[in-house]
């Protein structure tokens, strides 16, 4: 039986999840700076769009003049993520109100408050640094935090999940070496976003019809190089650099691809046939989602449904891997009978 706080998790998860593609939406269509301030847009609340209005905002930021369309993308973004931080506090509240009820967590929710505090910072910042790439990437990092940890919060308040029983310590060990080499997936995914690189190579497999073109590593990776102050919409590293990311990202999926799949093969030997099935359809549509973004060169529908296909496979190592090492005191023998037909449990077959 779910837990009280259970619902306002899931709302708040499927929130993330809209916050999430809401900001890939924004970079890709290059409303990063929609807004030149912070909070709010030109010194309103919203984007100003009557004309006394922007003769004000471009006194006040003449180096900024106004485009509605991405200031309304960017400040849809921002509405949508006070939302999700207003969520997060509640959730924080009642998990203190609750503290002494037994299986409430109280870490977890408040560590997601600190998150969403560092997050609401990183977009300050974002706006401030003028999209400075180190920032942008720690900021796509911060929501994808955000995303896993309420998934997770929605996975110990759910109470409908039966325990595993025995499980092979090294598929534990396994299934947490494939949700780092994801998390450093899609860290080099944000590096590639936020330095415009993911049109650096417009042919698959080769690029630039080589299978190793001229690349720049060492400032294509050099986080000291990028100073603070120029306006880096749009990206500043030259072709090679950009290339090197790009040559990068795609070696990275390759390694996650084949870790991936020797993942699932492990958990369906272990009699978890479900697990598997959820990894590598996960991994079929990243896949190919990122083989479309190359070839149709980077159609927007596509390139936001690749920021939620990243998103997607997170989720699901993060489910794996909790379920893996779901704590002892949320094992129910009774739940384990029951839900038989619904869950994997070892030696079940799907």
């Amino acid at each position: 039986m779910a837990r009280p706080g259970y619902r306002l998790a899931l709302f708040a998860t499927a929130l993330a999840v809209v916050v999430v593609l809401l900001g890939a939406y924004t970079r890709l269509t290059h409303a990063g700076l929609g807004c030149p301030d912070w909070p709010g847009c030109y010194g309103f609340l919203s984007v100003p769009m009557s004309e006394q209005a922007q003769s004000l905002a471009a006194e006040r930021f003449p180096e900024a003049p106004v485009e509605v369309r991405k200031g309304w993308n960017e400040m849809v973004h921002r509405y949508f993520a006070g939302s999700l931080g207003l969520v997060i506090l509640a959730l924080a509240v009642q998990a203190l109100r609750r503290r002494d009820a037994p299986g409430q967590p109280v870490k977890l929710p408040l560590l997601l408050l600190a998150v969403v505090i560092a997050q609401a910072l990183f977009g300050m910042w974002t706006v401030t640094l003028q999209l400075w790439p180190q920032v942008v990437t720690a900021h796509l990092l911060g929501g994808f935090t955000t995303l896993s940890l309420l998934f997770l919060l929605c996975l110990r308040l759910s109470g409908a999940l039966p325990p595993l029983g025995a499980v092979d310590g090294r598929l534990r060990a396994f299934a947490a070496l494939a949700l780092l080499l994801v998390v450093g997936q899609i860290t080099l995914g944000g590096w590639v976003s936020s330095n415009y690189a993911a049109v650096a190579c417009t042919d698959f497999p080769t690029c630039h019809g080589e299978w190793w073109p001229r690349m720049d590593f060492a400032n294509a990776f050099n986080l000291t190089h990028h100073d603070i102050g120029p306006n880096y919409l749009g990206g500043l590293l030259y072709g090679e650099a950009r290339t090197a990311i790009h040559v990068s990202h795609r070696l990275g999926a390759l390694s996650v691809t084949l870790v991936l799949l020797t993942l699932a093969a492990l958990l369906r030997r272990n009699g978890l046939g479900r697990l598997a099935a959820l990894v590598l359809g996960a991994l079929t549509l990243q896949v190919g989602l990122g083989i479309a973004n190359v070839v149709l060169h980077l159609p927007l529908p596509v390139a936001v449904a690749h920021n939620g296909g990243g998103a997607a496979l997170l989720l699901v190592l993060v489910l794996i891997n909790y379920r893996l090492r779901q704590p002892a005191r949320a094992r129910h023998p009774a739940s384990m009978t029951s839900s038989a037909g619904r869950f994997d449990l070892p030696g079940a077959r799907p």
